[in-house]
């Protein structure tokens, strides 16, 4: 597989996960991770990250009770998205971004 062939898809899990946040991104990181390292990075950077998001907005939830919630829920959507497209640019970039602030449970 080309570079760019494998910056563009790895750019991709993080663009389309914007509009298709598990289908687009797994069905990308499926087929191709056996062929390239970067882009099984950055799908496992991205699941990460998607498990990570999860377990905050839980917890914001719940939080919701005590009116904290609403306001860690605001910030929680605005840093993925702004972690997204920055993980997004990196990816086409040609490099590897590590997001921060999430469990890396896939390795």
């Amino acid at each position: 597989m080309k570079q760019s062939d494998e910056r563009l898809l790895a750019a991709g899990i993080y663009v389309l996960s914007l509009f298709f946040p598990v289908v687009a991104p797994l069905i990308i990181w499926l087929l191709k991770k056996d062929e390239s390292a970067f882009i099984d990075y950055h799908g496992k950077e991205y699941f990460n990250l998607l498990i990570s998001y999860t377990v905050y907005f839980i917890i914001s939830g719940i939080l919701y009770i005590i009116l904290i919630g609403f306001v860690a829920m605001a910030v929680l959507v605005v840093m993925l998205f702004v972690f997204t497209i920055i993980a997004a640019v990196k990816a086409y970039e040609g490099n590897e971004y590590r997001f921060p602030l999430i469990f890396r449970l896939i390795k």
